[in-house]
């Protein structure tokens, strides 16, 4: 087994003699990170006639985690990245960049549990059948006890999920998974969490309809069955974004990480940035638009800001990412686009075929490629794991769950991502109102995007805050921050990714 795809930068000792390359003297919007969050802003600036430059560090891909690497042909996303939104502004932004592209995907997800498959969205009469009638009374039991007794004040994501669908539904159908992906206890994680992601699921609403024959209707923000998605994946809806930008005289730069950014009276001036040889580079601004983690470009300002803001900065936390991408010999492994692994008994969290996502995703249908992904913190024991031992965990671990057969892959690749995920712990909102109320003093500068805000965005959420910053730039006043909180511009969601 070979690990083919590592995401993570090189760092270039400090004593290094570095090379100044300077770049023009015009003074362009300058946009850090080429992100959907970047490239929307880069994409409504071009259209508005400004010069833009985008600056990505990394050497190879655009799209931050909506990229999609490419390895032997086969085509694996970073996560499921799925394309529908309430907001016809976006969708006319997708439409726009590529017009013809698009397929319609349904969507078929289950949960492993204790050796079975359950439907997502959880359906009454499926669970019970595989429940039994006794746990699922016990489950019945919980629940009331929850309706009549709820826990006060509603702190944690632990005291959220509990109070609407019961201690013993929490314990087998989110806490293990949730502990998963986010590494911290859920009486840890931010009721916020459960707020912003699963609002609108009813349990209840669930077992009428179950006992009316019929599935419920799709309310909350897990339950869409259909969504768009491009052809080859949602790396290939950014690639062309950053061709396009290309083509109408805008800059975009990979491999130009971003180092320190330099302010004084008058707002932020210019920024200064690495490759990984070695090379350093200047670029000056009128106006700056942030898609990078909101802890770097808190400590890439020069001069530092107050200590309590650096304080805050350095306590944001990121849930980083790797996925064994699994190269099957079978022709159809199984139905779904994606499996949420809520048994304790593995360590990987999910499954994506992305053969379902897209045929275009492989390029021999007699074959299928698999993501098993792990969630993990940067330098730990998964992340740390060569290519070949990680390969080996995820074979074990899809044999262990029955959806392959050790000798039918064939391949492997390993595919890591840095700050997946922006950790709602329980001071995450206290930290990150200390910074925005430190950066709002700067007029040119705009933090945007899921990490550029600390916020759990989706690509819409993202590219809206985006859109607007960009008018903020034309002389509008839109609160960024209000994206997700304040108006309907996403669909129904998944609170799983």
């Amino acid at each position: 087994m070979h690990g083919r795809v590592q995401l993570s930068l090189t760092t270039v000792p400090e004593e290094e003699k570095l090379t100044l390359f300077v770049m023009a003297v015009d003074k362009p919007i300058v946009i850090m990170g080429a992100g959907p969050a970047g490239l929307t802003a880069a994409w409504e600036l071009i259209h508005q006639g400004q010069d833009v430059v985008v600056w990505e560090a990394d050497p190879a891909y655009v799209g931050g985690i909506s990229r999609t690497v490419q390895a032997e042909g086969y085509r694996f996303d970073i996560g499921g990245h799925r394309f529908f939104s309430k907001s016809e502004e976006v969708n006319k932004v997708w439409r726009d960049i590529m017009p013809d592209d698009f397929i319609d995907c349904p969507r078929l997800s289950r949960i492993y549990y204790k050796g079975k498959f359950f439907n997502y969205p959880l359906e009454a009469m499926d669970s019970f059948l595989k429940l039994g009638p006794v746990e699922t009374f016990k489950i019945l039991l919980s629940y009331g006890h929850s309706r009549i007794h709820p826990i006060h004040p509603e702190l944690t994501f632990a005291q959220w999920v509990t109070n609407r669908f019961g201690e013993r539904l929490f314990n087998m159908f989110f806490k293990t998974y949730t502990e998963k992906v986010w590494g911290i206890s859920c009486d840890e994680l931010s009721a916020d969490w459960a707020a912003q992601r699963i609002k609108g699921l009813d349990l209840w609403e669930a077992a009428k309809a179950a006992l009316m024959g019929k599935k419920a209707a799709p309310t909350a923000k897990t339950l869409i069955r259909n969504f768009f998605y491009p052809r080859l994946g949602p790396g290939q809806m950014w690639e062309t974004a950053a061709n396009k930008i290309m083509e109408k005289g805008g800059k975009v730069l990979l491999d130009r990480k971003v180092q320190t950014i330099h302010w004084d009276e008058t707002g932020v001036t210019h920024v200064t940035g690495i490759n990984q040889q070695g090379e350093f580079f200047q670029q000056e601004g009128t106006h700056f638009i942030s898609s990078i983690p909101l802890k770097e470009l808190m400590l890439s300002l020069d001069p530092p800001p107050p200590k309590e803001v650096v304080f805050a900065a350095k306590s944001l936390r990121y849930r980083d990412f790797v996925t064994v991408c699994l190269v099957v010999n079978k022709a159809k492994v199984f139905a779904d686009t994606w499996i949420y692994i809520h048994d304790p008994s593995v360590k990987v969290g999910r499954v994506q075929n992305y053969k379902n996502w897209s045929a275009a995703m492989v390029p021999d249908q007699n074959m299928t490629s698999l993501g098993m992904e792990y969630f993990c913190f940067e330098g730990d024991g998964i992340w740390s794991s060569t290519d070949y031992d990680l390969a080996q965990l995820a074979i074990r671990e899809a044999v262990q769950i029955g959806l392959v057969k050790a000798g039918e892959v064939q391949d492997a690749f390993v595919v890591r991502m840095p700050k997946a995920y922006p950790i709602y712990d329980q001071h995450y909102q206290g930290h990150l109102n200390i910074i925005k109320d430190w950066v709002c003093q700067f007029a040119n500068l705009q933090p945007v995007g899921r990490n550029g805000m600390h916020h759990y965005n989706n690509q819409d959420h993202s590219m809206m805050t985006a859109m607007l910053a960009a008018r903020n730039v034309q002389g509008s006043h839109y609160d960024c921050w209000a994206v997700n909180t304040e108006a309907e511009y996403h669909e129904s969601g998944d609170s799983k990714h």
